[in-house]
């Protein structure tokens, strides 16, 4: 395409490449390759049960080495809390209190999640500030008819001359209600990670922001520092990086054709959660615990949450050493045919690796070098949880097109659902990804890996979305822990589902792991 001088600039101010715009353009006409599922990954075949596990001992294992880790716990939090209140926006959007009631309104649409809501409002962490804003407003507000009520409650914790939670990060809004505050989410990773993820007495978080929020999670910091370091007694070392803008891909319409703003400048996107490869790239640690934002729970839940933590870190620092291990004696030298042979069990049977086809008619000297390749790698521990009906990845056998197997996370977006057999497998799925990662991102050498060359660009995906009332296409980088971490190690271990507890709607906080009581 012709660029204007403008859209130059642009690019070169955002550090993107035409090169790589012109490349982007040409993934909209050919389209990724879908993912090829083999099976789904089950108990006993790519997902390690818990029942196997010497759970105590492994949790000991983890205890016994952390003073000797540098840890890190990376909470991706800069999605806006918009789609948590969805339904309410679509209420003050539809909904004309001259001509209707909010009960006709509710069962006209069915909209089940409203009356939830509303039943339960005082449940939420937020009501009594919201009542105590509202009142301090309308000096009439005892007096006021029972709709207007419930109408101007939405738009106070919504709006910008209210709470503006509609437009705050899900980090910041708050999630529980203690005896004596609330507590946010931003603050429950903080005790959280206390509990698993501290070493020496300092615990390091690293939150991935939008820019335009930093002061305001820098604010909450510093609000509730304090008390967080006495009750925990740790120190916090806090850390906010942003989705760079080189990382952003552009926009194009149902023809494939760039987008253009009124000021002649092209509209990009950012790239979805792939997007954070590069941020997590930038980390330096022994042990990363990757977990999202609005996935905690109450204090109540948090010692049972941590240990199932260190269950699967003492799995990793297990599976870790015998790597190690084994790197050392190829790397030496002195492997004979017995050690191979243990390798290569080592391999299949605890990092579900599949050797290629014709893997036996390599020479000696080039199935060595393969072993060493194959385990010279990150490694990556994740939790997986059985399958509830939640929409997102899960855990399956794929084949890549040279025909090789392996251990993936796969989105549903990568899936052709064209395909009646792939669609059967997915539908087979008995697990899901909660986002509960540990990794190990360091060599046996203990020099750093550069994390980007171990992601797959081909799993990348075209999403469909509206701008303005019209279709358009934009394109996500293959996903952080899916095609971003494709060519990792990897280990799948059964955890229960009390360990997964997000906040996807605000009716989420409703649930038993988001009430105090």
């Amino acid at each position: 395409m012709n660029l204007t001088n403008k859209q130059k600039e642009q690019l070169e101010k955002k550090g993107i490449s035409e090169e790589l715009l012109i490349s982007q353009l040409e993934r909209f006409k050919k389209g990724f390759p879908v993912v090829k599922l083999d099976r789904p990954a089950k108990v006993n075949d790519g997902i390690v049960p818990l029942k196997d596990l010497s759970l105590e001992k492994l949790i000991n294992h983890y205890e016994e080495h952390v003073s000797n880790l540098s840890l890190i716990k990376f909470v991706p939090a800069s999605g806006a809390a918009t789609r948590m209140f969805k339904f309410l926006h679509e209420l003050l959007n539809n909904f004309d209190p001259q001509e209707d009631s909010l009960n006709s309104y509710i069962n006209s649409n069915k909209a089940q999640e409203l009356f939830t809501f509303f039943v339960a409002m005082e449940k939420f962490p937020f009501y009594n500030a919201v009542i105590k804003s509202l009142k301090s407003k309308h000096k009439d507000w005892l007096s006021k008819p029972f709709q207007a009520k419930k109408l101007l409650f939405i738009e106070e914790m919504l709006l910008e001359d209210g709470f503006n939670f509609a437009a705050m990060p899900k980090g910041l809004v708050p999630f529980h209600k203690y005896k004596d505050h609330t507590a946010t989410a931003f603050e429950e990773h903080l005790f959280e990670a206390c509990i698993y993820a501290k070493s020496e007495g300092v615990a390091r978080l690293h939150f991935t922001i939008a820019p335009a929020f930093k002061d305001h999670f820098s604010d909450e910091f510093a609000r509730i520092q304090e008390i967080v370091e006495r009750k925990t007694n740790a120190t916090f070392d806090i850390s906010f990086s942003y989705q760079s803008s080189s990382t952003d891909t552009i926009a194009v319409n149902q023809d494939n054709e760039a987008i253009v703003l009124e000021d002649g400048c092209l509209f990009f996107r950012p790239a979805g959660h792939g997007a954070l490869l590069e941020n997590l790239n930038q980390l330096d640690a022994d042990l990363i615990f990757i977990k999202n934002i609005d996935n905690v729970t109450t204090s109540a839940h948090e010692q049972e949450i941590g240990r199932y933590k260190k269950i699967l870190a003492g799995y990793l620092l297990k599976v870790q050493e015998q790597v190690f291990e084994y790197l050392q004696l190829l790397k030496s030298g002195t492997v004979d045919t017995a050690i191979k042979s243990d390798i290569e069990e080592f391999l299949t049977q605890q990092l579900d690796a599949v050797l290629p086809s014709g893997y036996q008619k390599y020479a000696p000297e080039y199935q060595l070098e393969y072993l060493f390749n194959q385990l010279n790698r990150p490694l990556r521990v994740c939790g997986m949880v059985k399958n509830e009906g939640e929409p997102g990845g899960g855990p399956f056998w794929v084949v890549n097109n040279k025909g090789e197997h392996s251990l993936q996370i796969v989105e549903s977006a990568q899936i052709d659902t064209n395909n009646k057999k792939q669609k059967e497998i997915a539908k087979k799925a008995t697990h899901f990804n909660p986002v509960d990662l540990i990794c190990s991102v360091r060599d046996y050498q203990g020099n750093k890996f550069d994390l980007m060359k171990y992601c797959d660009p081909e799993t990348g995906f075209i999403t469909y979305k509206t701008r303005n009332g019209r279709k358009i296409k934009a394109q996500e980088l293959p996903g952080l822990w899916n095609g971003g971490m494709a060519c990792w190690n990897t280990v799948f271990v059964e955890v229960p589902l009390e360990t997964f507890n997000p906040v996807k709607t605000v009716n989420d906080l409703l649930k038993s792991a988001h009430q105090l009581n």
